[in-house]
């Protein structure tokens, strides 16, 4: 073999490699990505059942319902155009209530209920994230400081 083709073969064989671990890179952040959706955004959407992903909005109004075995929470998240229910088992946050901003991780089941394993409350709108204050400032209920984002 010459000096030529192993070159040839060391690179090809490199550039192989390379592909691999491209490729299982890729695949790996993939799995481990969690998108967020706002309530109108599922409704379009028409997001696969068991897929996991954040869903935001406000705790709907008159909507908190605690099961008899008190570790299992039913409510609504709103952004005001569309609700999802949500179904949670453990502890809320303090901050967590009617009317208040709301990012549940989770996934949907069968019958549409959003089945959270994490709820996470927000003190105010400035941290909302951008597309659930975008649904919130079209159906007029932003109550947050008009900010620049270019």
């Amino acid at each position: 073999m010459t000096r030529r083709r192993r070159r040839l073969y060391f690179i090809l064989s490199s550039m192989a490699m390379l592909g691999v671990a491209t490729a299982l890179m890729l695949n790996a952040f993939s799995e481990s990505l969690v998108f967020f959706h706002s309530p109108s955004e599922i409704a379009e959407k028409g997001i696969p059942v068991e897929r996991r992903f954040r869903l935001g909005g406000l705790v709907e109004e008159n909507s908190v319902e605690k099961a008899n075995d008190g570790v299992t929470i039913s409510f609504r998240v709103t952004d005001t155009a569309v609700s999802v229910p949500v179904r949670y088992r453990g502890l809320l946050p303090d901050l967590f209530r009617e009317g208040q901003g709301v990012v549940a991780d989770g996934a949907l089941d069968g019958s549409g209920t959003f089945v959270a394993t994490e709820i996470l409350a927000k003190h105010d709108e400035t941290y909302m994230p951008p597309e659930v204050a975008e649904a919130l400032k079209k159906a007029g209920q932003w109550q947050g400081e008009e900010t620049d984002d270019r």
